[in-house]
């Protein structure tokens, strides 16, 4: 790829994996103008899935997981904007405003990621000590604190999030609790069956699990010591972890005239506007392999889409589609989950191995067209099936 000649600005919102790969893309790609990197959190990019895995393990050295270091950054010749969030975007100036500042851009690529939801105000949870989302690494230093010192744990939310964050507490030894409005885990993310097998292997590891209950109130003097649930009970805590949803970071993009409703909404290529690109957990594209628009928060994206941003917006003329497999995977317990694909609104059919056995391999499919796989223990299948995925013509036998 040729770098657009008549681009001199690339401006990158977001220090995120995603920003990350757009910084780096386009160095790679030959550019060799001016880039700004931009970010809300002050310190360098990290790397978000480890937070709720590794970095929660007892026996493991609590450092922020860093993508690279300011050096290394440096080195490709960022001007590097940290602790500075972005408040406005001007398109026809091609502006974006930071702190007093209003910093000029040729091509600009979006990345500003998602932000974790909070409980209601009315639940009572504001100004309580130990009550916590899971998404910076401030919030995990938190959450892992309070597991240090022993904490009786409530999972508010049993997505993957909670779900990890459970299973670091139960590998301490732990009491926790997840308590999830819907049936089961998981289930608008892999359907009810697989979320019904998440359920099993959370009680086989010692973890409660509360579902189709809300919380109504969250109560303690300063520091959080009980909640209550709509069936009335009580569940005694120490921490509290909420993992109820993300929401994407667009409220800066309000006065733009982009399409800001569940994220930044994008062509096939991730152009929003001419010269405006987004990638990662903001960019909602339409996706040409499987025909829809969506939004998908799984790394993989993020990395590959901040890289195909980047270079698209260096050179339109030659933009390609963003046409990959969504993969995303999850450490539980001692079991490896992992997901290509989407799901759609089909209950998946198991092809190999059982439930029982923790071992096995489920497929979603939308008419005679594979278009998902879960697979728990199994990551020869996940690899294949996403190859399978990614083919028009669904041809091989995966044994």
């Amino acid at each position: 790829m040729s770098s657009n000649v008549k681009c001199s600005r690339l401006v990158v919102v977001g220090a995120s994996l995603a920003g990350l790969h757009a910084v780096e893309a386009a160095r790679e790609s030959g550019f060799t103008g001016s880039v700004t990197l931009i970010g809300a959190e002050p310190c360098l990019p990290y790397n978000r899935p480890p937070l709720s895995k590794q970095f929660l393990d007892a026996h493991a050295s609590p450092e922020t997981p860093l993508h690279r270091t300011e050096d290394s950054l440096r080195a490709l010749d960022v001007d590097l904007r940290l602790g500075q969030p972005a408040s406005e975007l001007d398109i026809a100036a091609r502006q974006v405003a930071v702190g007093g500042e209003r910093i000029g851009y040729d091509a600009l690529v979006i990345a500003t990621g998602v932000r974790a939801r909070t409980l209601p105000t009315a639940l009572g949870a504001d100004g309580l000590a130990g009550v916590h989302t899971l998404r910076t690494i401030a919030d995990a230093r938190a959450v892992r604190s309070a597991l240090d010192a022993g904490a009786r744990t409530v999972v508010i939310g049993a997505g993957f999030i909670g779900c990890e964050v459970a299973a670091a507490a139960r590998k301490r030894g732990l009491p926790v609790t997840l308590v999830e409005a819907l049936p089961t885990p998981l289930r608008r993310a892999v359907g009810e069956s697989m979320g019904a097998a998440v359920s099993r292997l959370h009680r086989l590891h010692g973890a409660e699990l509360r579902c189709g209950v809300t919380v109504t109130e969250i109560k303690g003097a300063g520091r959080v010591e009980r909640v209550v649930l709509s069936d009335r009970s009580v569940l005694a805590a120490d921490l509290v972890v909420v993992g109820i949803g993300t929401a994407p970071e667009t409220e800066w993009l309000r006065s733009s005239s982009l399409d800001v409703t569940d994220g930044v909404r994008c062509d096939e290529t991730l152009m929003a506007a001419p010269g405006v690109y987004a990638a990662g957990d903001v960019a909602r594209w339409r996706s040409p392999l499987f025909d829809r628009t969506m939004r998908v928060e799984h790394w993989t994206v993020a990395a590959e889409q901040g890289a195909l941003a980047a270079r698209n917006a260096l050179d339109p003329a030659a933009a390609q589609p963003y046409a990959s497999v969504p993969y995303f995977w999850s450490d539980c317990y001692d079991s490896k989950i992992q997901f290509a694909g989407i799901a759609g609104t089909a209950e998946p059919e198991i092809v190999a191995g059982g439930v029982d056995q923790r071992k096995f391999t489920a497929v979603y499919r939308e008419g005679d067209r594979v278009i998902g796989a879960f697979t728990m223990n199994n990551p020869g299948h996940s690899a294949k099936y996403q190859a399978l995925i990614a083919r028009e013509s669904q041809t091989f036998y995966v044994d």
